[in-house]
């Protein structure tokens, strides 16, 4: 009777094991999903001509806040832009730093006519000084450490993507 008893527990744990994982399955093919329709093509106008860039789109208060943390894997083409900037509230200054972020990023401060404000190059990972705009700004786009020399962005490029006003 005991012997039966354990049978059934152990029946019943593997079937919750193997439910929580297609659950867990499903979530992440749910998330993939849901971080590709999340993305946008970002154009910087230069004086060496456009560069565009595939990135993702961070609009709420909680995706703001993290932003590119842990991230080890950014495509060249890759980054992610934060619109609008702040999620809630009239464009203000911003203030990034670069904390639990292990690879160097450009920070890109764009104004509310999609010029940008300021760069802040080479973002040293880990660091929690904040890269400041200066002047209120309206998004925010970040890149690869080093981008932004590479390609000729300069503060003035202008910046465009879809649905921007």
């Amino acid at each position: 009777m005991l012997f039966r008893r354990d049978v059934r527990a152990a029946f019943a744990a593997a079937t919750l094991l193997v439910s929580g994982a297609c659950t867990a399955h499903a979530g992440a093919n749910a998330s993939s999903e849901q971080n590709a329709a999340d993305r946008i093509v970002v154009t910087v106008e230069t004086k060496r001509g456009p560069k565009q860039f595939n990135v993702e789109v961070a609009r709420t208060s909680v995706e703001q806040e993290r932003g590119l943390m842990f991230r080890t894997n950014l495509p060249a083409d890759g980054g992610m832009i934060f619109i609008p900037y702040p999620a809630e509230g009239p464009p203000r200054e911003a203030s990034f730093w670069m904390k639990n972020t292990p690879s160097p990023l450009d920070i890109l401060f764009i104004r509310a006519d999609g010029t940008i404000a300021a760069i802040a190059a080479n973002a040293v990972p880990y660091s929690e000084t904040p890269a400041k705009s200066g002047e209120p700004v309206s998004a925010v786009l970040e890149i690869n450490g080093g981008k932004s020399a590479e390609l000729g962005i300069a503060p003035g490029d202008k910046v465009r993507w879809a649905g921007q006003r």
